[in-house]
């Protein structure tokens, strides 16, 4: 998360170190030396928790992430009822805020179970694109005996490059349950979506100190 509530990788941040250091970007005031710039607007990154607040207290009004992050900050907080309430607001604005939200359906966590909210955010977070909430939504078919209906999702989250469901569909073919041309497919699309995420920044991050 860059100060401005964009999400990026941790090659992008590495590369913003590099760009930092071999440039000798530091900020020119003795005091502020060693402040980090964010990676994603340059702007001097927050130095104290109470700026990083209020930075994400302005930015939430209009951008889901920041409102997701705020909840996610209010639950490492103990304060579950505010986390849900941001996470309620940021899901209806789209984020994947869903997902955080079919997990304490599923769990309980702070809220009565109920499998059918589950469903709901499992389903709309993996409309979104989430890899995790499909496979989740995979694992909540299966769990039904919908195996069918399970596969369907474990392919689809294999082709954005998830692992997990890359497993499932494994096993799925081992069972008979996956056709070999489908198999074969999901194999291609698991790792052309992989490979699609690599680069010397994040293969130096993976290397580095700094995570």
């Amino acid at each position: 998360m860059a100060c401005c509530s964009k999400f990026i990788c941790n090659g992008c941040d590495y590369a913003n170190k590099i760009r930092e250091l071999e440039g000798k970007l530091q900020q020119k005031c003795p005091r502020e030396r060693l402040q980090p710039t964010c990676p994603f607007c340059r702007h001097p990154a927050p130095n104290s928790e109470e700026e990083k607040k209020e930075l994400y207290e302005t930015s939430r009004l209009n951008d889901p992430i920041a409102i997701c992050d705020m909840g996610t900050m209010r639950g490492e907080e103990g304060d579950v009822d505010s986390a849900i309430e941001y996470w309620t607001k940021a899901a209806a604005l789209g984020n994947i805020a869903h997902h955080n939200l079919s997990l304490m359906y599923r769990k309980g966590q702070c809220v009565e179970k109920d499998a059918k909210k589950e469903l709901h955010h499992l389903e709309q977070a993996a409309i979104g694109g989430n890899p995790s909430a499909r496979f989740n939504l995979g694992c909540y078919e299966s769990e039904r005996f919908k195996y069918e209906r399970a596969v369907k999702h474990w392919i689809i989250a294999a082709n954005l490059g998830d692992d997990d469901s890359m497993k499932m569909v494994k096993k799925g073919f081992q069972g008979g349950l996956v056709s070999k041309e489908d198999f074969a497919a999901a194999l291609r699309a698991h790792h052309a979506a992989v490979d699609a995420t690599k680069s010397p920044q994040r293969v130096a991050a993976e290397k580095s100190k700094y995570y």
